[in-house]
């Protein structure tokens, strides 16, 4: 599965969110793949990965009596028993995480937990509602992350974790465990695995073809080359 993996992050390397709307497009998926453009990055940012699914429920109770010093200890007991990270331990190279929160405006991702993320091989999260926070540090650390909206919330008292690894819904799109997703400027857009190379032949000829009319323009504008139309 992991050589797999890295053959198909390499398929997707180069690819805009565009060129992979338009090769859905190309094999009849029209309706499909394109996350809601409310979730959009936090800064101009560009990556692929294959999705590492989790969903988090609303917390129902029971809720804490505990107040000061006592808080300490029972937030412990919540991280610890109640809103988990169990998918956190299976993160490999290549991933990108995609968490359903159902909405709730909480912050479950943060500065610190990105970065730790990173460090094992996350190339982006997604996520379906805030769950994210300490944002001016996470941009600082360039960590690509798109979200319908920002919390200064932490999780206690307010979600708990339900499973992992399980087909989840994010901005109107079904994403599952070994999905292919783009992120960019335009938003993020998800490719079942098993289209993922067709839809790869065809955005590759949809970039190619960018490339070259683009290029065309730049040396009729006298506009020095740069990455995108080499």
């Amino acid at each position: 599965m992991r050589e797999e993996n890295m053959q198909l992050l390499e398929l997707f390397r180069d690819f805009r969110v565009a060129d992979v709307r338009d090769g859905l497009d190309w094999i009849g998926y029209h309706n499909f793949g394109s996350i809601s453009p409310d979730v959009r990055p936090l800064y101009r940012t560009r990556t692929v990965g294959i999705a590492r699914t989790a969903r988090y429920l609303p917390f129902v109770g029971p809720y804490p009596e505990e107040r000061g010093d006592n808080y300490t200890p029972w937030q412990g007991w919540y991280y610890g028993n109640v809103a988990t990270y169990p998918w956190f331990d299976d993160i490999e190279d290549g991933d990108f995480v995609a968490i359903d929160v159902s909405g709730v405006n909480v912050g479950l991702l943060g500065s610190e937990n990105t970065l730790r993320a990173v460090q094992k091989g996350v190339r982006g999260f997604v996520i379906n509602g805030s769950g994210i926070r300490d944002t001016d540090e996470v941009i600082l650390q360039k960590i690509p992350v798109w979200s319908h909206f920002i919390s200064q919330s932490m999780v206690q008292c307010k979600i708990q974790f339900d499973a992992k690894d399980v087909p989840i819904a994010i901005g109107g799109v079904t994403i599952s465990p070994g999905d292919i997703i783009v992120g960019d400027g335009d938003g993020v857009i998800a490719v079942p695995r098993a289209v993922a190379r067709d839809v790869a032949k065809y955005a590759a000829q949809i970039l190619s073809d960018d490339k070259k009319t683009r290029r065309r323009l730049y040396d009729e504008l006298n506009r020095k080359p740069d990455d995108t139309v080499i």
